[in-house]
């Protein structure tokens, strides 16, 4: 019955002619090699990314020196420690966890809470951060939040995810209360016609994507995420409004915006809107070097894996920047052009100077593929039941996707690089997947890369692995074990974390702001200081409502505005050992973490001050005196819905698409019925014309006969 429905989805719809979702084939090929070589001996960055960081740097320096204008009152001289030139400040990082929406809405709290543009933020001492960033990375949820950031040229995050077009801003907001799989509802009226039959709303939304897929499909292979990747862009992309969302506006797609052929525009970088992966330098706030260089984070499944489910953490992990995709990896070290991805080539030669393909880079596939689960669809299905297997089946049935058509399909431009080392060197495709599929939950591989020389790192976690969704650490666990195991000769090293990973939770390190890294050993110090964010329950001890889980798939306005508030409330509060409510210190205390690498850039080494000191007893994790479980009082843990009409389960979130699946059937039983009765009156009306015709022959050849006979006479 579904792929029926698929088909009917397909061969209803209206094709758009304003975008595209397709690659174009047969371009033009640049004169410059697509392929860039970083050996862990010979590592380097991307000329442009140098440039990016050279230009931003001035700005960098400036906002150091905003956000730390007092430094008197945590015990440091500010010439002192970033020099005169403010060559000495910490170089900085941020990376935003998986964890679907909920991820996605505390990292944007967290960095709410970051942000010099928040007055609050900036009251509590943590504001500033943010405009100090050298790089920020994200995956699977996170991606989706950076994606949004980026593409809407860095606002002020509660503008990016409640939207400002209504008070005359550019923002439209991420529509959360739009459920991902159903978006019509009595919840989410569409003006000017509210009531408009909701499920043909719906079948309309369905329409346009598959109109989408099929325009991707009929240029080369696709999968399942094409599908879930357009299902986001409505959310995370700006310009889908509640009055646009069900009519066939570009919602994200690769589009033109002059006369001239989408071809043409797709090679005229200033002619189309700012859409593509690799238009993000087109984007304001990126030229004008005001944000964060972007990195993306997507696992792969090695082509001769059979088990797909979760990714050994010695497979390939690939990030994607402005410029190119590639791997740190050791056994590739390699890097493509981002604006050719999706172009055949062979020990990094194209078939022939015409045989390039540009426009596959859709900024909403990049992110698609960073939270790429089907691959563990099963275990999804088993939760979510029967009908969402069948949507899936029905999905591979009508676009014909082979065993691993699963994951996220991408061209492979290191077909025949490093034969033997290489895990996809023979392949002709990548099998791309979530970045959190090797349990890597927070993006901290691009920045602990030696080349970038990261000296401080935020790392925020949204997504739950524990008791009640809230965070595990476990994240840090494979991040360690990979850098120390896979990425020795790539990466600075990791900082210490408890030994036995089981004593993470009871020393409450995943319910408060934790230092990992706070006293190296040598100088230039041996790894960077991590401050690891969680997700935890509100220091107050007031109901947490940022603990739904990663399957929820809507949110209420309120609840996504009370979330917000409970992440910059969180981020800015630190805590109280043994002790309810915020530490009046901790605005300091963060500035103390922030800073600190910058005495090692001195020499001699800054000692550090006595109130830092204070603050790192308290917030470093310290193997010889690990936080004593009691530390952490006061505290809710049970998610509390704070729109309990609205509430769903699990089960509950996906009833409108069951009840539409179930509606669905019914409707194509008795389709099928009329057609089986159109068919079968058919033919029987083949057959009676049959049936006459052969009476007919026969009366003829009987006329014959007896005309013979009478003439014989």
């Amino acid at each position: 019955m579904v792929p029926l429905l698929l088909a009917f989805l397909w061969l209803s719809g209206t094709p758009l002619v304003a975008s595209s979702y397709a690659p174009f084939t047969n371009v033009q090929c640049p004169q410059e090699p697509l392929l860039r070589s970083v050996s862990p001996t010979n590592q380097s960055l991307h000329p442009q990314e140098v440039e990016y960081m050279s230009v931003r740097a001035p700005g960098i320096i400036a906002a150091w020196r905003s956000w730390l204008q007092n430094t008197s009152a945590i015990g440091y001289d500010l010439d002192a420690l970033g020099g005169a030139d403010g060559t000495r400040f910490p170089k900085v990082g941020i990376a935003l966890s998986g964890g679907g929406y909920q991820a996605a809405q505390y990292g944007a709290g967290v960095l709410s809470a970051l942000d010099g543009r928040n007055e609050s933020a900036v009251a509590a001492g943590t504001g500033g951060l943010l405009q100090t960033a050298s790089y920020i990375t994200g995956l699977s949820g996170g991606s989706w939040l950076l994606t949004s950031l980026v593409f809407s040229s860095f606002p002020t995050l509660h503008d990016l995810v409640l939207g400002n077009i209504d008070t005359g801003g550019s923002t439209t907001g991420w529509l959360l209360d739009a459920h991902l799989f159903w978006p019509a509802s009595t919840a989410f009226a569409t003006p000017p016609n509210p009531t408009r039959v909701i499920g043909g709303l719906n079948f309309k939304w369905y329409r346009t994507i598959f109109n989408d897929l099929k325009q991707k499909v009929d240029a080369g292979e696709i999968s399942l995420v094409e599908a879930w990747t357009r299902a986001l862009a409505y959310h995370f992309l700006n310009g889908t409004t509640r009055s646009n969302f069900f009519d066939d506006s570009n919602h994200g797609k690769g589009m033109f915006i002059s006369a001239l052929p989408i071809r043409q525009c797709l090679l005229n970088q200033s002619a189309h809107t700012d859409v593509f992966w690799s238009s993000i330098p087109q984007i304001p706030a990126y030229q004008s070097h005001s944000m964060p260089f972007p990195i993306v984070v997507a696992d792969s499944v090695p082509n001769n894996q059979s088990d797909n489910h979760y990714m050994p953490l010695w497979s390939t992990v690939y990030e994607f920047t402005p410029y190119e995709m590639g791997s740190w990896d050791p056994q590739l070290s390699m890097f493509t052009n981002m604006k050719y991805v999706g172009t055949t080539l062979n020990k990094g030669a194209p078939l022939n100077s015409t045989s390039c393909v540009i426009g596959f880079d859709q900024a909403d596939f990049v992110f698609g593929t960073s939270s790429a689960l089907f691959n563990r669809v099963e275990d999804i299905a088993m939760i979510l039941g029967k009908v969402l297997r069948l949507i899936f089946n029905g999905i591979r049935y009508r676009f014909k996707f082979g065993v691993h058509q699963d994951v996220a399909v991408w061209v492979n431009p290191f077909k025949g690089i490093s034969p033997g080392i290489f895990q996809d060197s023979m392949s002709s495709h990548l099998h791309l997947v979530d970045g959190s599929d090797n349990l890597e939950n927070i993006p901290l591989g691009p920045l602990m890369v030696k080349a970038r020389g990261l000296d401080f790192i935020v790392a925020s976690e949204g997504g739950g692995h524990e008791l009640n969704d809230w965070p595990s650490g476990e994240s840090l666990y494979a991040s360690a074990y990979r850098t120390v195991n896979v990425l020795s000769n790539v990466s600075q090293g990791f900082p210490p974390l408890p030994n036995d990973p089981n004593n993470f939770i009871p020393f409450g390190l995943n319910q408060r702001p934790t230092l990992f890294g706070c006293d190296p050993t040598r100088n230039p110090p041996e790894w960077p200081l991590i401050m690891y964010l969680p997700n935890a329950p509100p220091v107050d001890g007031s109901d947490p409502v940022t603990n739904a889980g990663a399957l929820r798939l809507r949110y209420t306005t309120n609840h996504t505005a009370r979330i917000l508030d409970a992440s910059q409330a969180g981020t800015t509060s630190g805590f109280l050992p043994g002790k309810g409510g915020a530490d009046p210190n901790w605005g300091k205390c963060f500035q103390c973490a922030a800073v600190d690498r910058a005495r090692y850039k001195s020499s001699p080494v800054i000692p550090r001050s006595q109130f830092c000191q204070g603050c790192f007893t308290q917030y470093c994790y310290n193997a010889n005196s690990p936080t004593p479980p009691p530390a952490i009082v006061g505290r809710q843990y049970l998610f509390v819905d704070p729109d309990p009409q609205n509430g769903l389960t699990i089960l509950g979130q996906f009833k409108p698409l069951i009840i539409a699946l179930v509606t669905l059937v019914v409707v194509f039983i008795v389709a099928g019925i009329a057609a089986c009765c159109f068919c079968k009156r058919r033919q029987r009306k083949v057959r009676r014309s049959e049936k006459a015709a052969l009476l007919d022959q026969e009366a003829a050849q009987q006329e014959g006969v007896e005309s013979i006979e009478l003439t014989k006479l």
